[in-house]
């Protein structure tokens, strides 16, 4: 199975258009009473409808060829509350292939330690459990506790036990694999969790479908639920089905979605569910996590509310995590006896024999002839190099990366190679240039890479449960806002919209919440703002764009003023301050109020948009 051919379907989430006219397939979500469902459902049936959930307060239905306007004209009737589309939800992940191979030994993702879950340890007897709606979990890795594991099947997806891909496999076991001596260990180790599948091989499922699981994670006793999932346009039953959750004293996290972009996705934009970008091992932002902006309107009527934006990162690049048996492939590399990191790209099997150097491997080469072809990367794609290198006789080909780091990749859809292809990085290629002798190795295993706000999203469902364990007397929004108090400010100073808060960080939210209690001690930023306090309004004037800011809370007499990261002018700390912007059109500016002289001592930024 080539796991990318899955990739144009889960990336189509971030992108998706606001709801249209004609819902997704026809299908539909009818609010009515319970009471008095079964009269609607009667009626929808006769009208012609397809009816596929059955939830509490809801159905979801198909009338095929029908638009919104004309569904609710045909369902003219006094017990429904609301008719609205049934928005589709995508799996958000991006498949890379893996490197090295856990198979024999415990191997610890590097989230593990960037977000100090190793520093915290996981307490089993506090009744903590996770609500993964996904794909499913499948039961053929052994990395999981399985009489700590329960689920629910949706319609038409088949075994909740059974994988629909690979996408829910491996974030059940970010949140929650064993602290067993194989594979990896999740963020909280042997976590109980509820799994619920709306997802199939085909890969998407509905908003019906969510607000369904939402209800069932309740039943199911869950404490946190977690959405590495999303698409476009809200849903008002979606939406209430998760505020409900957080108001009985839930939390819910979801994925910002992998285009790169400012869209908001959905469930994640509900201000009942936390928001969760990705950033890399490198402290980075994920050149794929989206950053909807935490501004709702324009100009005056301008609001902000930090609850419908990024409001933490966690590692969610390169993540490694478990398979299903066989599903992922692993490779190892040795150059001269000398064991070098690899990364799988295609095509199971072992070479082993002298190393020649092939350069971009551009054309075919006959001394490469029963060898292993060291080749650079560029110019030309992999699939081609690796090609060349068979045709000249190759045995196996190292493709080293151009830039630092290690290369991943694939060799495409319509991959007609046959001979094993790794990826090494740049800082191993003075070594391998000098060696003689290389063998390579690619075979299948039961744990792989993938990279998305998907593998970031179960990070932070783990880390939570993780800090909750050790503070049971919390509610799931106190343990959001000490996730949020304690992240590590990465980005521009003090919140943006990239990395909203920062960097989770498990034992500072554990120690933060033993010296302030559930409640907190400050505004839910922690370390990353002082006192200072800052409203920004933006308006328009005879074609004009400004921005009336005022603040309090700053020491010094006087302060710096920062738009979209630079300062822009120090001024007296009068708590006010009118900023005139020059660029005409639209746009969108973050600005802060800085102590003078501190990049540290900030306002939390405030987004205006024209």
């Amino acid at each position: 199975m080539k796991l990318n051919k899955l990739t144009g379907a889960l990336l189509i989430a971030g992108a998706c258009a606001m709801a249209q006219a004609q819902a997704s397939d026809d299908r539909y979500i009818i609010q009515v009473d319970n009471s008095k469902k079964g009269v609607v459902k009667a009626l929808a049936k006769k009208l012609g409808a397809e009816l596929h959930v059955d939830g509490d307060g809801f159905f979801a239905a198909t009338f095929t060829g029908k638009d919104l306007s004309q569904v609710k004209g045909l369902l003219n009737n006094p017990h429904i509350k609301l008719v609205e589309a049934d928005q589709k939800r995508y799996p958000l992940g991006i498949y890379n292939d893996d490197a090295g191979n856990p198979m024999q030994q415990q191997v610890t993702p590097y989230a593990v330690y960037q977000s100090q879950a190793n520093q915290l340890t996981f307490d089993a007897n506090a009744g903590m459990k996770v609500c993964v709606i996904d794909s499913g979990l499948d039961q053929s890795n052994p990395d999981f506790i399985w009489g700590n594991i329960t689920g629910d099947n949706d319609s038409g997806t088949g075994n909740w036990y059974e994988n629909g891909g690979p996408h829910g496999t491996h974030v059940a076991g970010t949140i929650g694999a064993a602290d067993n001596n194989i594979g990896v260990i999740g963020m909280a180790p042997g976590v109980p969790m509820h799994i619920i599948k709306v997802f199939n091989a085909e890969g998407w499922g509905y908003s019906s479908d969510l607000a369904h699981a939402a209800n069932l994670c309740s039943q199911a006793g869950a404490n946190i639920i977690n959405m590495s999932l999303g698409g476009g346009g809200s849903n008002n039953t979606e939406s209430n089905a998760f505020e409900n959750f957080r108001n009985a004293g839930g939390l819910v996290v979801a994925a910002a979605g992998n285009d790169g972009n400012n869209v908001r996705s959905y469930p994640a934009g509900y201000p009942s569910v936390m928001m969760i970008g990705a950033n890399d091992a490198d402290n980075q932002i994920a050149d794929f996590s989206q950053y909807p902006s935490c501004t709702s309107g324009r100009g005056k009527r301008a609001t902000n509310d930090e609850h419908i934006c990024v409001e933490v990162t966690a590692g969610g690049v390169d993540t490694l995590s478990t398979y299903p048996a066989d599903m992922a492939t692993s490779s190892s590399m040795t150059a001269d006896g000398a064991a070098f990191a690899s990364s799988a790209m295609e095509n199971s099997g072992n070479a082993s024999g002298s190393l020649y150097f092939m350069g971009t491997a551009e054309a075919t080469d006959g001394a490469a002839n029963g060898k292993v072809c060291l080749i650079d990367r560029g110019n030309i794609s992999f699939h081609d190099k690796v090609a060349n290198c068979e045709a000249s006789g190759g045995i196996g080909a190292i493709i080293v990366n151009n830039e630092a780091g290690m290369l991943y990749g694939t060799l495409g859809d319509t991959n007609s190679t046959s001979i094993p292809a790794v990826g090494a990085a740049f800082e191993d290629r003075t070594a391998l240039m000098a060696a003689t002798n290389a063998n390579i190795s690619i075979g299948t295993s039961d744990y792989g890479l993938m990279s998305g706000t998907s593998m970031a999203t179960p990070a932070v469902a783990g880390l939570a449960a993780l800090v909750w364990s050790n503070h049971p007397e919390c509610t799931g929004e106190e343990i959001r806002s000490a996730l949020k108090a304690t992240a590590a400010d990465a980005g521009a100073v003090g919140k943006d919209v990239y990395f909203g808060y920062g960097i989770v960080k498990a034992a500072d939210a554990s120690a933060y919440l033993t010296a302030n209690g559930c409640a907190g001690g400050g505004s839910g930023d922690g370390d990353n703002t002082t006192s200072v306090e800052l409203s920004a309004s933006g308006y328009k004037q005879k074609g004009n764009s400004y921005v009336d800011l005022s603040w309090n809370g700053a020491s010094t007499s006087q302060v710096d003023i920062y738009r979209n990261g630079s300062k822009i002018v120090t001024t007296s700390n009068d708590n006010s301050h009118t900023d005139s912007i020059s660029v005409k059109g639209g746009g969108t500016y973050g600005y802060q109020v800085c102590e003078q002289g501190s990049t540290a001592a900030c306002s939390a930024t405030q987004t205006v948009v024209f």
